[in-house]
């Protein structure tokens, strides 16, 4: 099965900023026990937004300003720590389309590309330009372009870069391999059935 090709993702933007941003941050590990991953969007940041009130402040999750935003705009090593599949599930179930940031954790990175959520990175100085925009103008408009490899925001175009085996499988629908795989079923068990360390078993 084929699913939706990813080529562009347009809308507002969320600043989160900070560098090794882990994933126990992003989803605390008491809401990994959910049999599914529905409702995790809620619980986004939970920990961070929490503290932030207990100081007084906003957490960007918890600032109104930034509803209904697509874009999640981060800094170095975001989705550090624990392999957690939970983290890209938390941010893709509350509405995030896609990520932009310095650098990304390798695991986080293949988890979101399951489940067709891009990655793509920025140099600092493009991500702290794009971070304050949103800040100051959080109706500002970003739309990325996986064809041109482009995150353009109003007359301004920023290159941005993700591996090229990532960005063909977004930009062709190939980006899911288990369904893949389950498309392919029988052809899967007849391979599987060859195999000398499987068969017997």
């Amino acid at each position: 099965m084929t699913l939706p090709a990813i080529r562009r993702v347009s809308g507002t933007a969320r600043p989160v900023a900070g560098d090794d941003i882990d994933t126990d941050r992003i989803i605390p590990a008491r809401f990994l026990v959910s049999v599914t991953f529905d409702g995790l969007g809620a619980h986004a940041f939970e920990d961070d937004r929490a503290a932030a009130r207990a100081r007084g402040g906003t957490h960007p999750f918890d600032d109104p300003r930034f509803s209904g935003a697509v874009f999640l705009l981060v800094n170095r090593n975001f989705g550090c720590g624990s392999s957690r599949e939970h983290a890209p599930q938390a941010l893709r179930r509350g509405g995030f389309q896609a990520v932009v940031g310095e650098s990304f954790s390798e695991i986080f990175f293949g988890n979101s590309l399951a489940i067709g959520l891009p990655c793509v990175t920025l140099a600092h100085e493009g991500v702290a330009l794009l971070q304050g925009l949103a800040a100051t103008d959080p109706s500002a408009l970003l739309e990325l372009d996986l064809e041109t490899m482009t995150l353009a925001v109003g007359g301004a175009a920023f290159p941005v870069s993700m591996p090229e085996n990532a960005r063909q499988a977004l930009r062709t629908g190939r980006w899911d391999g288990t369904s893949m795989l389950l498309d392919r079923f029988a052809e899967v068990e007849a391979h599987a059935r060859r195999l000398p360390y499987v068969a017997g078993f």
